[in-house]
């Protein structure tokens, strides 16, 4: 236990002196402070200067051009068409079609609609925007005023069959479960950070051990330190400088979004500060039980590298891993079905369950027993992870000019004991 508390000083002491570890730290938290302030600079500044500006003149509306050859169905267009593009500038035209889009193409009308009925219309328009639903518009607009007409003719007067089709529904939403689009936020910035700060710190582990190994510092470590010690100790200082790390990120927004609240009015925003406690709990479960797991996989791959450039190529197995974990539980949140099979599997296997089982129990409903099978499972294979990676440690560091497979490892470590 000394030798772990000695291990463990001198790594936190090595990222606390880690000049690009702190600059980032401090750049985030400058950066989220500036962004949590910006709101307030402008309307400060807008407030100062509003009285002493002069307002611009308009800009012109775009012409939209307005067809129909039938008196009465030009007069109904008028009259409950042309208000609804309010952002238009509506011009009523007896022109002939080619004429229409003569003017079009020379820019001086943006877009135009040629009325054959209430049912039937052409839409012209130079270059159609992938943002334009003036059609959509157009559809709904005509498709109401079919049925009005169909129904005056039926022998309702127009103001029974608008009130027909006007009708306002009352509804009431009762959540009995959770509510995924309110938690959606939350759980995937969790998830984010979690995928970030594994393959980042996971990474450092895994290259810190093997600098040490091609130094043959290790050499006369692992000789006179208990190799468990040693690994458990690199693994939890590279945790508690991570968590740190997001504590300090984290709190500095929670903090400056509370000093700004009244500026940041969104409920995007408020949905991801207002975590609930016991979310807030899991999340600090699932991310610590997650990122040993991981971290002490990427320990053992990185003693068994011979160079330094071996790493990238030795930790790809663990990534892919990873990543698929990652993809499985994004597309199961956008897909909004969070308990399909796929899932259910992963939240029970010990590389996956951190991600699968805390994004079900944000945004569904999960049984205590199913909670607790999962952890228990997580903390297990933490320790028996943890064990084993530091066997593959005490060998890993002694192997010289060979290629870093695994499986030769794991057969010299059982040969071992």
């Amino acid at each position: 236990m000394k030798q772990f508390g000695k291990i463990l000083k001198f790594e936190l002491m090595g990222y606390a002196k880690n000049k690009i570890f702190v600059g980032i730290t401090v750049f985030l938290m400058v950066a989220i402070a500036v962004v949590t302030f910006v709101p307030n600079i402008i309307s400060a500044f807008s407030s100062d200067t509003g009285e002493d500006t002069v307002p611009s003149e308009p800009t012109s509306a775009p012409v939209m051009i307005i067809s129909s050859s039938d008196p009465a169905l030009s007069v109904t267009v008028q009259t409950y068409f042309i208000p609804v593009f309010t952002g238009y500038a509506v011009v009523i035209s007896d022109e002939e079609p080619e004429a229409i889009k003569e003017s079009i193409v020379s820019g001086e009308a943006e877009c135009a609609f040629i009325m054959d009925s209430l049912s039937s219309y052409t839409y012209y328009v130079n270059n159609l925007s992938m943002y334009d639903s003036n059609t959509v518009i157009a559809d709904e607009v005509l498709r109401e005023l079919y049925r009005i007409t169909a129904m005056v003719g039926g022998g309702l007067s127009p103001e029974t069959a608008s009130d027909i089709l006007s009708v306002m529904i009352e509804s009431r939403t009762e959540t009995l479960g959770k509510d995924q689009m309110e938690n959606f936020f939350y759980t995937y910035i969790m998830i984010f950070a979690l995928y970030m700060v594994i393959l980042l710190y996971g990474q450092m582990v895994a290259t810190n051990v093997a600098t040490e190994k091609s130094s043959r510092a290790m050499e006369l470590l692992v000789t006179s330190a208990d190799p468990t010690a040693m690994m458990f100790g690199k693994v939890i200082a590279s945790c508690l400088a991570g968590l740190t790390q997001l504590i300090l990120i984290f709190g500095t927004a929670m903090l400056f979004y509370n000093l700004n609240k009244s500026a940041l009015e969104n409920p995007i925003i408020a949905s991801i500060f207002d975590i609930p406690f016991d979310l807030f709990i899991y999340m600090i479960v699932f991310f610590v039980l997650g990122f040993l797991i991981y971290a002490f996989m990427f320990g053992a791959i990185g003693s068994t590298a011979s160079k330094l450039e071996d790493i990238n190529t030795s930790v790809m197995p663990i990534t892919f891993l990873f990543v698929i974990a990652f993809m499985v539980v994004v597309f199961s949140m956008a897909s909004g079905s969070v308990d399909n099979t796929a899932m259910l599997i992963c939240s029970y296997i010990p590389f996956t369950s951190p991600m699968a089982m805390f994004t079900r129990i944000c945004m569904s409903t999960v049984m205590w027993y199913e909670i607790f099978i999962s952890i228990f499972v997580l903390v297990a294979s933490v320790i028996g992870i943890g064990f084993l990676s530091a066997k593959i440690y005490r060998v890993g560091v002694l192997l010289y000019g060979m290629p870093p497979k695994i499986t030769t490892v794991v057969k010299t470590v059982f040969k071992k004991q």
